[in-house]
């Protein structure tokens, strides 16, 4: 097996609480997103066009689905013999061995994995980001600043800036602090969760954080804080694209509606950075003679005979006669009945909204949110999300 310049293990065990219901039975890069796509097809679609061909995917809660999704990675060109994908769940290898106790200590119970392709540089990327970034030119601007981890950085509004890992640089991009979701934010250049580690220098703290029993062994939390203080160089890689942390309900709903703008920041019709997925392989969608389209996505295999306005349908959705979709997400196959009414809402997939059935309302601001495979045969009008 040759020796790889980069590998990268990308971080897909999220449970994502603060997605309630839909990802009760789902882990959160498995979510659904954007008509076609679940959100790990996007860190998989970077890894293919920044010309990484071995990534280990670390799996970790309710990972049948996704790791059915996966499969051999054939979608992202990552089905080869010299690298290519490989799903790294926790499991045993000593007596007391557990599950992943946090971000760095997934990474260390692979070290394994990693010596095996002796790489001078590990990328640490997640799978529940919604991004398109080339990590080869990250990785190009790590060489040259010498550092010995580089941080990818966005700035995000001040009122989000709790919600991250807050970086403070000077004039060359070097990182003078860094603090894990501070309480009252002094900065609001944010840790994107990527990294690029050169894999000494990663190997030697790793296993010095799994010895600490003060650690909580997290990168952001404890690797990081750990190699500033004692000097280790780290630099600041600052991006400017699009980058959507889609952790709540709110922020997931804010990225589907984004792709439905005149000029959506995320451009899907970009061939020179296609976004590969599974393919569903079903028949183009239906548009009855009767039905209103406007401002929506709409995926193949939908049947729509009602009004749908800036919605985003997936694969298999049935919207019956005089039904109206509006400011919504509908996840793949959900019926919706005939004269329903569904206003700024997330249906989850396989759900069936019964005929008649108003959920949401058009003046509520709040998102109205349905687990997958439910049977809704009730009006739900004053379900509010709460954030956790």
């Amino acid at each position: 097996m040759g020796r790889k310049e980069m590998i990268a293990m990308l971080l897909a065990g999220g449970e994502g609480k603060r997605l309630g219901v839909l990802t009760k039975d789902l882990a959160k890069p498995a979510v659904h997103y954007g008509g076609k796509y679940r959100i790990i097809d996007f860190t998989l679609s970077n890894c293919a066009h920044s010309g990484i061909d071995t990534v280990g995917v670390l799996t970790q809660y309710q990972p049948l689905v996704l790791n059915g999704y996966l499969g051999i990675g054939s979608p992202w060109g990552l089905d080869r013999r010299d690298g290519g994908m490989s799903i790294l769940p926790p499991f045993m290898k000593q007596k007391g061995s557990m599950w992943y106790k946090g971000t760095a200590n997934a990474i260390y119970q692979n070290m394994g994995f990693i010596d095996r392709f002796d790489p001078e540089y590990v990328l640490i990327i997640s799978g529940d980001h919604i991004y398109k970034m080339d990590y080869d030119h990250m990785l190009q601007e790590h060489k040259r600043s010498g550092a010995d981890v580089t941080i990818s950085g966005i700035q995000v509004d001040y009122k989000e800036a709790k919600r991250f890992g807050i970086m403070h640089i000077d004039d060359d991009k070097r990182i003078t602090s860094f603090e894990e979701k501070p309480k009252i934010p002094t900065s609001n250049l944010a840790s994107m969760g990527i990294y690029i580690f050169s894999w000494p220098v990663l190997q030697q703290y790793l296993i010095r954080d799994e010895a600490s029993r003060l650690s909580g062994n997290d990168f952001g939390k404890d690797i990081i804080p750990a190699m500033l203080q004692d000097g280790v160089s780290l630099h600041a890689y600052l991006f400017e694209g699009y980058w959507k942390d889609v952790g709540t309900i709110e922020s997931l709903w804010e990225a589907n509606m984004d792709l439905l703008t005149d000029r959506p920041a995320l451009n899907l019709n970009d061939r020179d950075w296609r976004i590969y997925s599974v393919n569903p392989n079903r028949p183009g969608h239906f548009v009855a003679p009767n039905a209103v389209l406007s401002n929506s996505l709409v995926t193949e295999g939908c049947m729509v005979e009602g009004t749908v306005h800036r919605s985003v349908l997936f694969y298999g959705v049935q919207a019956g006669a005089d039904s109206v979709i509006e400011q919504s997400v509908i996840m793949p196959n959900v019926r919706i009945g005939q004269g329903a009414r569904i206003y700024k809402a997330i249906i989850g997939e396989g759900a069936i909204i019964a005929d008649g059935i108003t959920i949401g309302h058009p003046d509520n601001g709040s998102i109205t949110v349905i687990g997958s495979d439910e049977y809704v045969t009730r009006n739900q009008t004053l379900l509010e999300v709460k954030q956790p």
